[in-house]
């Protein structure tokens, strides 16, 4: 039986990806109920967070680009290029859970849900690390 690492990661990086979008959405729901939301960085226009968009942009995207290139791509220098991008953004995930958890006020539902992302992310760079070190297929 075939292990199909390349499907293993699609599942993995849309997993991730909708996990990071309800991460969003979590801390912005309080807005709905007439709450405040904390605020990192305070400005008084959006041209002042154009760079945190550009930012978010690039971290969102780069995972889509990474299903689009595990579902065309199966040469070994894309393989070791989307192996060091598991590993940036497991690093990111780690970084992310430690703020959170350093908050004045902690948010316990987002510190699972980003717990369950940084496992995801563990799994993620487990089968990331299993496809680069894998033959390569003749039939592609």
């Amino acid at each position: 039986m075939m292990i199909n690492y390349r499907e293993k990661i699609i599942a993995l990086w849309t997993v991730f990806l909708l996990g990071t979008l309800f991460h969003t959405q979590l801390g912005l729901m309080p807005l709905f109920h007439g709450l405040n939301v904390v605020e990192s960085q305070i400005a008084r226009s959006i041209n002042e967070l154009s760079g945190i968009f550009w930012l978010m942009l690039g971290f969102f995207m780069l995972p889509m680009l990474a299903i689009v290139g595990t579902a065309f791509t199966e040469n070994k220098r894309y393989r070791v290029t989307h192996f060091g991008l598991t590993i940036f953004y497991g690093v990111m995930n780690l970084m992310h859970l430690v703020l959170d958890l350093l908050l004045p006020h902690i948010f316990w539902y987002q510190i699972v849900l980003m717990a369950v992302l940084f496992s995801i992310g563990l799994l993620l760079i487990f089968v990331a690390y299993q496809w680069m070190k894998s033959p390569l297929s003749r039939a592609c």
